[in-house]
């Protein structure tokens, strides 16, 4: 009895240990999403024909959303593009709240460098290109400002990976983001930009396929 559950467990421990390195392999696909929820400050310059100003710009409370795939181009090092939606509920220092949303695309970059069968840390850099649509307090009324954004972030992730090729994932970024809109009041334009920074954290999870080779299998011998 005691041989036949060595002879049933073996093979279930030789892919729980082998697998999660399997799923960082060259050649492999990874395809998930992460959720996240930041706070952040920004400043504002306004370029007019008379002069230029510079102040305390809007803050805001932020959700987001982030799905994603990429390509293991090298063992450990994935190529992917990601989408990202954000929602935010904006305050201006005036005290009013506004709503808005931007709606991101760009590429990203992640190397992993694992430290045990199933755990492994990560760095992530991703930049996205876009634009966002906001209410804004623009002189004395209400306006729907349309911004062009360009945003980049980078940090550091933590991945655990099950034996099923998913991997669960908190991620830590800082990012900057430039927006920039044009608007008119009293017949002059004026060209505002908008420069941010935050902090986020993410929570994710990350599917790996493809490429992954059966525990035990070989590559195949020339001939027939």
């Amino acid at each position: 009895m005691k041989n036949k559950w060595i002879f049933w467990i073996s093979p279930l421990l030789a892919i729980s240990l082998s697998l999660p390195a399997q799923v960082l392999d060259q050649g492999n696909f990874m395809m998930g999403s992460t959720i996240g929820f930041s706070v952040a400050e920004s400043k504002v310059i306004l370029h007019a024909s008379s002069n230029n100003e510079e102040g305390e710009g809007p803050s805001s409370t932020q959700f987001n959303i982030s799905p994603s795939v990429g390509y293991f181009i090298l063992d450990h090092f994935a190529l992917g593009i990601g989408m990202d939606y954000t929602y935010n509920a904006i305050r201006e220092p005036n005290q009013d709240k506004n709503d808005g949303s931007n709606l991101l695309f760009g590429p990203f970059v992640r190397y992993y460098f694992p430290v045990d069968e199933d755990i492994a840390f990560f760095a992530v850099t991703n930049f996205g290109f876009g634009n966002s649509s906001d209410n804004q307090l623009v002189g004395t009324s209400q306006q729907s400002i349309q911004s062009n954004i360009f945003a980049v972030g980078i940090g550091p992730g933590f991945s655990i990976f099950s034996n099923s090729a998913i991997g669960l994932e908190a991620l830590f970024k800082y990012n900057y983001a430039r927006s920039v809109f044009d608007t008119e009041i009293a017949g002059v334009k004026t060209t505002t930009t908008t420069r941010g920074s935050q902090f986020d954290l993410s929570l994710g999870v990350q599917f790996y396929f493809g490429g992954i080779q059966k525990v035990g299998a070989t590559a195949p011998k020339p001939g027939f």
